[in-house]
């Protein structure tokens, strides 16, 4: 018999499981529900007093009352928060548990606390800098007299998005998750979890809710980019179930949460596909086009790539993807997908301008955008590009950062690009209160030209925010131009070496460079590596 064990997320008690209990003990499955200290039934005493462990302890009561008959196989499910205090408690009893089951959850690591999960950013912006116990982080917050407590209050039932989508969630179902919501211990988000490493062999499923902004597909490619901390989800003991809806598939769809938990239970799912050591990740294979050998200046973070020319050019500013972690080698403007855009703009007349900026987490667009501005102002005070004439093109998850420019575009601003890009924040990262939106900053791009590359095979949650984007473009009337890759995926520069995709490419050179260098300057693009094929 397989026993469930069910651990609750942040503000939730064991009321959200209602109905996937029902239908799992329906099937003959034995189910255990957790109730997490200060969470469920009345508040505990002295709230600054519950931390992360108050919860591992929690579930180890439970793991422990459930009988250790030789077939009986313990599946602990943790949700959201919840996969903190379950991760802990099987690294302690590790020969207990067949397998783990993350909902909808982060991947908890040794001496991370669990705010570093929590999607709202501007949470963990408040808390980030505090260490200790919840009292002080309490009595340092600026969150009002019940974080002063030692708690973060539930959210209001206007709130739950900023937590998680709520795509599928029923009014009634989502009134009650409101009435019935707890204050959160600060104490559970800030204490470090502490692993041994005894839980690592532990088989894994991971159910992604693709409503909430993740997919099999977007793990595969953060797995491809060669981030040493995800390759262990390539091992065949982890498993992977996508539910087309939001954050809580307990109350949104929970007859098909309860069919994908058997499942799990028996070892199903997709297997990610591991990285080809010998060949290497798909975005650092050779470029699609032939490119030619043109200068390359280094200036700190800034590459510049030098056209045969004597007087200031057109300058093509490239801004790379993201979150890239901060000791990934070879870095981004080193890429060869980037590095060839670049070799083509110089071969065409132009300066091509490549910059590592610091995204590497979803916390850090701010400081990325800065480096973009910054890198922007190099290059137009360098003597040979012409400052009246530069483009802007952002790949990937560097598109939020397009927002600023599409907002208020500087007249020196001759075009925008934007290839696969992320138009807006996926629901799961937490910034619904922040400004890099171009969604919505487009309504204010006047004439500016965009030049926007669409990838026919891009990942659903990705393709929904270029909607949104063209959408609202057609709206206000913006000089939206849109090149279509049909069977292009996300990084096709490199992984689709195709005729349509090198004519994609041509096609976005030559139309940038078209309003970089403008009508009637004599000069132009035309004669570089824009026409070269592999």
């Amino acid at each position: 018999m397989t026993a469930f064990i069910l651990v609750s997320g942040m503000f939730t008690g064991t009321h959200i499981w209602q109905d996937t209990v029902a239908r799992l003990t329906a099937v003959g499955a034995e189910v255990h529900t957790v109730a997490l200290t200060g969470l469920d039934g009345p508040r505990a005493a002295d709230d600054s007093a519950v931390d992360l462990e108050t919860h591992i302890a929690d579930v180890l009561a439970v793991v422990d009352s459930v009988g250790t008959a030789e077939d009986r196989r313990i599946v602990l499910v943790g949700h959201d928060y919840g996969i903190h205090p379950a991760v802990g408690a099987a690294d302690r009893r590790a020969e207990r548990i067949e397998r783990i089951v993350y909902l909808d959850s982060g991947l908890p690591r040794d001496g991370v606390p669990a705010l570093a999960a929590v999607p709202d950013q501007s949470l963990r912006d408040r808390l980030a800098g505090t260490a200790g116990t919840a009292a002080t982080a309490g009595t340092a917050a600026t969150g009002g007299a019940e974080e002063a407590q030692g708690v973060l209050p539930p959210p209001a039932l206007d709130e739950w998005a900023r937590w998680g989508s709520i795509a599928g969630v029923p009014e009634a179902a989502l009134d009650r998750l409101t009435a019935l919501a707890a204050p959160q211990p600060l104490g559970t988000l800030l204490q470090p979890l502490r692993l041994t490493g005894a839980v690592d062999p532990v088989p894994t499923t991971g159910v992604l809710c693709t409503g909430n902004g993740t997919s099999i597909e977007l793990i595969q490619m953060l797995v491809r980019l060669g981030d040493p901390a995800l390759r262990p989800l390539t091992d065949p003991r982890v498993t992977f179930f996508e539910l087309p809806t939001g954050h809580w598939p307990m109350l949104s769809c929970p007859a098909e949460l309860t069919d994908v938990l058997l499942r799990a239970a028996t070892g199903e799912g997709h297997r990610l596909e591991p990285v080809d050591d010998a060949a290497g990740p798909g975005h650092l294979q050779p470029f699609l086009m032939d490119v030619p050998d043109v200068p390359r200046e280094r200036h700190g973070n800034v590459d510049l790539y030098l056209p045969d020319a004597e007087e200031p050019r057109p300058a093509v500013v490239f801004v790379h993807g993201g979150p890239v972690p901060a000791d990934a080698r070879p870095t981004p403007r080193d890429w060869p997908g980037l590095t060839g855009y670049a070799r083509c703009v110089a071969g065409d007349g132009a300066v091509g301008v490549l910059l590592d900026h610091r995204l590497h987490d979803l916390g850090d667009y701010e400081r990325a955008a800065a480096d973009v501005a910054a890198a922007v102002e190099l290059a137009r005070a360098d003597p040979r590009v012409d400052g009246d004439r530069i483009a802007l093109w952002f790949f990937s998850g560097g598109g939020l950062i397009a927002a600023d420019w599409l907002d208020a575009p500087p007249a020196w601003l001759r075009c925008l690009a934007a290839t696969y890009p992320v138009l807006a924040p996926l629901p799961n990262w937490g910034m619904s209160e922040t400004r890099l939106r171009p969604a919505r900053a487009v309504a204010n791009a006047g004439d500016l030209p965009v030049v926007l590359t669409r990838v026919g095979r891009e990942m659903p949650e990705i393709a929904a925010t270029v909607e949104e984007f063209l959408a609202a473009a057609k709206d206000r009337g913006a000089d939206v131009e849109v090149i279509d890759v049909p069977n292009g995926h996300h990084g096709f520069e490199t992984i689709d070496v195709t005729d349509e995709s090198r004519a994609a490419v041509r096609h976005a050179i030559r139309t940038v460079l078209g309003h970089a260098f403008g009508p009637g300057t004599g000069t132009g693009p035309g004669t570089g590596a824009g026409a070269g094929t592999r």
